[in-house]
């Protein structure tokens, strides 16, 4: 019987390991698989000799981990294009919802959708991924905002990953904004989600995490707070969408809470950066709806880094203020931006990544015992994967489930 299921030679690779130099680079490596795990890598020269029963030359192309997007609200109902045209023509943001545009419009249409239509419009988006070279997904519900169709968006989030091979990681985000039937009652529907929704999607075991909005068209510290701690009573780590169109103290809520991660983050301050960096929050970027907001306020980026806060980047694809499906777009967005380095880019879409969803320690890196997620591509060298627009340079992606 062979030791390895597969083994890829002639291979460039970059582990990004968090000890490695760089992109931890192999100049001619191997890496073999077994029971799709990653049962040995390191330089050519230096392979045991074992048996495969599969080995493939990948003719100099590169390896990395296989991309992950750890922020994303793909699966929805409607369009919201009207909106992003009259943004153009100078409303803001904050005056479409009030208007019963933004969020409720999506939540109407999610509402009205079955699962089997949500599931088959969020599929190509799930495909567009998957074509990018991403093997593991972030999912947020969000648009349903009642314990009915918050369950449907879940449930069908776990069915896209059945159905496309990709790792779906679901997030409730009940506390998305607050439902119109409960309308000037917010205090009303954070103790619902407390009672009733979320033990019953802990139950069922179809959330990985919980999420909120701390803002001022949305939800307040004091009210996050309480649904957190529930949250954590049921053993489901917390994330947040926090400081995005102002500085709420949402990062310090986040730290507070040891949340996974805060994601957005523009606004966020200098106590923020400090209180996430003693918390080991991962700071997720959001490029693609500050450029559909049009935005100015950057993320403190010196400041993140400076804290060594690790720094992932998502693309938050989602109906109104990121209609994006792509994160390659979503780095190539953080470099011209932000002023992400090409390393940082990578890393805050495989290793941050991973960090951001509490995976770190399956995935992420090419290291021994972790998933055998790979991305090999067809590329002079991995910096290339930020600086190309619109180029194809995916060869092939490897789904550990799949191998």
């Amino acid at each position: 019987m062979a030791d390895w299921d597969l083994l890829l030679t002639d291979a460039r690779i970059a582990t990004l390991g968090v000890e490695a130099p760089e992109y931890g680079e192999i100049a001619d490596g191997a890496l073999a698989i077994a029971d799709g795990l990653i049962d040995w890598i390191g330089p050519r020269a230096d392979l045991p000799s074992s048996s495969a029963t599969t080995t493939r030359s990948v003719s100099g192309r590169w390896l990395t981990p296989a991309l992950i997007d750890c922020h994303t609200h793909l699966v929805f109902g409607g369009d919201r294009s009207e909106e992003f045209e009259q943004r153009l023509q100078g409303r803001s943001y904050e005056d479409i919802a009030k208007a019963g545009g933004g969020i409720l419009s999506t939540v109407s249409a999610t509402r009205e959708a079955s699962a089997d239509e949500l599931f088959d419009a969020a599929l190509p988006r799930v495909r567009s991924l998957l074509a990018e070279g991403v093997a593991t997904v972030e999912i947020k519900s969000g648009y349903g905002l009642d314990v009915e169709n918050e369950l449907k968006m879940l449930e069908v989030a776990r069915r896209l990953g059945e159905s496309s091979g990709i790792n779906v990681r679901t997030t409730l985000l009940a506390a998305h904004t607050v439902p119109p039937e409960f309308n000037g009652k917010a205090d009303d529907y954070i103790d619902l989600i407390c009672s009733e929704l979320l033990p019953d999607v802990a139950e069922r075991r179809l959330a990985d995490a919980v999420d909120a909005y701390c803002e001022s068209i949305a939800f307040s510290a004091p009210q996050i707070a309480k649904l957190f701690r529930k949250a954590n009573e049921l053993g489901l780590p917390v994330k947040l969408h926090a400081d995005q169109l102002s500085d709420g103290g949402g990062a310090e809520l986040a730290a507070f809470f040891n949340a996974l991660s805060a994601d957005h983050l523009e606004y966020t301050s200098a106590n923020g950066v400090e209180a996430m960096a003693k918390a080991g929050a991962t700071a997720v970027l959001l490029p693609g709806a500050f450029l559909s907001l049009g935005e100015t306020q950057q993320p403190p980026i010196a400041a993140l880094r400076s804290n060594a806060v690790p720094i992932a980047v998502g693309s938050d694809c989602n109906p109104g203020t990121s209609p994006m499906c792509s994160l390659r777009n979503a780095i190539l967005l953080a470099s011209r931006l932000f002023g992400l380095t090409p390393l940082e880019c990578l890393a805050g879409t495989t290793r941050e990544a991973a960090r951001a969803l509490g995976l770190s320690q399956d995935r992420g890196t090419l290291e021994v015992g972790k998933r055998a997620d790979i991305a090999i591509w067809d590329i002079g060298h991995p910096r290339e994967i930020t600086y190309w627009m619109g180029t194809p340079q995916l060869a092939e992606l490897l789904l550990a489930d799949m191998i």
